[in-house]
């Protein structure tokens, strides 16, 4: 079954430049555009995708605005940030509204593609210039909060930790970027045992997404010896 892909750009020929590219992977099916934020939420609830490509900076709604409002609609649904923005501020906000990936509009067309695909099956995409900047801000946590967009550290961690140690290590490989596959490899689990823990974890954690996942990681263990400083995540396998 193909992967239903809606775009929401508010310029008309990238999107159409991105559909003709995607139109031509048997794998991948445009199922609807959108040129502004509350366009893209209706067409989003028309078509129910299963990736939703997505601009941060449109006219009337932003990105992030329409980000915050798939989220709470589609929650299954995987929004990528598709901009020009290197901003890491907006890098930061949009994974921790509940995006799975951001990708620049620089990016080769056989990337989109497998980032799409990964996308699909519930792994973050990031840029690679992107990840570097986001390490970068991990280690100044006074960047975003100056930026108001408040702490990564300690002020998302519940006020009694309600993991078990397991779900902890879980936490740890997913801070690492690693996929449900490599986590079961590394911890000798089983993969679907990997996806319930998981499951448990965005439940416990009041989370939407793995990426939010390991940037509470990043954050919680910022001052730990052997704390892991960001989560990497790459564009391709």
């Amino acid at each position: 079954m193909a992967i239903r892909i809606l775009l929401i750009d508010d310029h008309t020929l990238f999107r159409s430049g991105v559909r003709a590219l995607l139109q031509r992977q048997p794998d991948l099916e445009v199922v609807g555009e959108a040129a502004d934020g509350l366009e893209g939420v209706k067409r989003a609830k028309q078509f129910c995708p299963d990736v939703i490509l997505l601009d941060i900076n449109m006219p009337g709604l932003s990105g992030l605005e329409t980000l915050r409002l798939l989220a709470q609609d589609l929650p299954r649904a995987a929004v990528v940030m598709l901009t020009v923005s290197e901003d890491v501020d907006e890098l930061t906000v949009a994974l921790r509204e509940g995006a799975c990936g951001y990708l620049l509009k620089s990016i080769e067309a056989e990337t989109l593609c497998v980032a799409i695909r990964k996308a699909a099956a519930g792994e973050p995409v990031v840029a690679d210039d992107m990840t570097a900047k986001l390490v970068a801000s991990m280690r100044r946590p006074a960047t975003l909060a100056e930026a108001g967009h408040g702490p990564l550290t300690s002020s998302l961690a519940p006020a009694s930790d309600p993991l078990t140690s397991r779900e902890r290590d879980i936490i740890r490989e997913l801070s690492r970027g690693g996929s449900n596959k490599e986590i079961a490899r590394t911890l000798s689990l089983a993969e679907s045992t990997v996806k319930i823990h998981v499951r448990n974890i965005l439940r416990k954690l009041n989370f939407t997404s793995r990426v939010q996942v390991a940037l509470y990681a990043a954050g919680h263990d910022a001052d730990r010896s052997d704390a892991v400083t960001a989560p990497v995540f790459h564009e391709t396998p």
